[in-house]
């Protein structure tokens, strides 16, 4: 008996292999820290980061979120990226960190851009979302308010899965999954602002953090 059951849990585990080997070639969202990058918990439509905030983002093949995905690779701080950009009265300023990943995470011909750090002068309210729309434009998100590309990159796909081909679903917050919908809209500033005040209304960003069905 208890050789059977041992082996009904190797079983499981040979067959549980290939989902937690899978992985994701999408934008992760994260916060820079004294200490380093942290995997930002909340959207970037929810999250309103403080004046000398700093926002990073890198696409990459990752693990489905958290502190395992693959982070920027520039070491970049506010007082590097903002040195000459003076504050203002009334408005915040936010560094931003865009790591467009290597070619090895293009997964395609398309060439990825240099790494971009960028000092943003933007209202006291205004998200991370609108921080990367004034910055970064164009964006491009999915029907279900994913972002799939920063800057127009990459031009198509959005969060594919690789390795377990496991399908895109509908989290239970109200939040989405990836999918592979490689047809959004471009989002420039103006229009961007209008759908990030959508997706922050229904919040439609989720944590990418998946549920085994």
């Amino acid at each position: 008996m208890l050789t059977a059951c041992l082996a009904g849990g190797l079983l499981l585990l040979a067959a549980a292999a290939p989902a937690q080997a899978a992985g994701y070639r999408y934008w992760s969202f994260w916060r820079g820290s004294g200490s380093g990058w942290l995997y930002q918990q909340q959207g970037p439509a929810v999250y309103v980061p403080p004046d000398g905030a700093v926002d990073g983002w890198r696409f990459a093949v990752s693990p489905d979120g958290g502190q395992d995905a693959a982070r920027p690779r520039s070491d970049a701080g506010f007082a590097t990226v903002c040195a000459v950009t003076p504050a203002q009265q009334g408005r915040k300023r936010v560094a931003v960190v865009l790591d467009f990943g290597s070619a090895a995470d293009a997964g395609s011909a398309e060439q990825p851009p240099a790494e971009r750090t960028v000092c943003a002068v933007v209202p006291t309210t205004a998200s991370s979302a609108e921080v990367l729309a004034t910055v970064a434009p164009p964006l491009r998100y999915d029907t279900n308010g994913l972002l799939c590309a920063i800057a127009g990159y990459p031009k198509a796909g959005c969060g594919e899965q690789l390795g377990a081909g496991a399908q895109p679903k509908t989290t239970s917050a109200g939040g989405t999954e990836r999918n592979n919908n490689a047809d959004g809209p471009d989002i420039g500033l103006a229009a961007g602002g209008a759908l990030i005040a959508a997706l922050a209304g229904g919040a439609l960003w989720q944590t990418r953090r998946r549920r085994t069905p």
